[in-house]
């Protein structure tokens, strides 16, 4: 088999996932539009533009909402290794589709109100060992006391310098304004891509009086 056709035939193996994985999540939205965050799968496109606000070398990193597994695989590519990333999963059937595509992760079935108390239980890390979480969660269509529910417990379980970055559909911070000044928090508008359906921004959230760290940049 020549080049061509190698790469012909890993193009069409990987738009053969790619419908599945689709297929997947779309049949989750239906059965549970208003815990779902999308009708569709994020694009590999916003997991570069999410990756890319990852500080240097993170020791611990959660993703909050894994779906079919864009970040989750993002993240391994990436180089975390398995035992220093946690994933969570609400929905036992994407919770399975999870574990078995990812055999070498940790992923569990829990909301993401009980991070801290899953940390533990996994002996993942304490309070303020968490350098970064990846959230896929649908904060923007979240009531503000959900998710300040959300919000505090990821906080408590970030390090001081640690940052939430979150994706949205919407032209700006998907947190109410009222959280970010009850929690003491900053937004930054990291990063926006037309190759997502529907298209999407990156946000950082950091505690206000954390100084930043710098952002490696992913390669591309």
């Amino acid at each position: 088999m020549g080049p061509r056709t190698s790469r012909m035939v890993e193009s069409l193996h990987r738009k053969r996932q790619d419908a599945t994985l689709a297929w997947t999540f779309f049949r989750q939205w239906l059965k549970a539009p208003l815990t779902t965050a999308a009708v569709s799968p994020s694009s590999r496109e916003l997991a570069i533009e999410m990756l890319r606000e990852l500080p240097e070398s993170p020791r611990r990193v959660v993703e909050l909402g894994g779906g079919t597994g864009v970040f989750t695989e993002a993240l391994l590519a990436r180089g975390i290794p398995a035992e220093h990333l946690l994933v969570f999963e609400l929905n036992e059937t994407l919770h399975l589709h999870l574990t078995q595509r990812f055999p070498q992760a940790r992923i569990v079935c829990a909301d993401a109100r009980d991070i801290v108390r899953v940390l533990h239980r996994e002996k993942f890390a304490e309070r303020g060992g968490v350098d970064a979480i990846i959230s896929g969660l649908g904060l923007l269509s979240m009531s503000g006391d959900l998710q300040r529910q959300i919000l505090l417990p990821a906080f408590e379980a970030l390090a001081p310098d640690g940052r939430f970055i979150q994706f949205t559909y919407g032209p700006t911070n998907p947190v109410k304004s009222t959280v970010m000044r009850q929690m003491g928090l900053h937004a930054r508008r990291a990063g926006f891509t037309l190759r997502n359906l529907p298209p999407a921004s990156v946000y950082v959230l950091t505690r206000a009086v954390s100084r930043g760290i710098k952002p490696v940049a992913a390669q591309r």
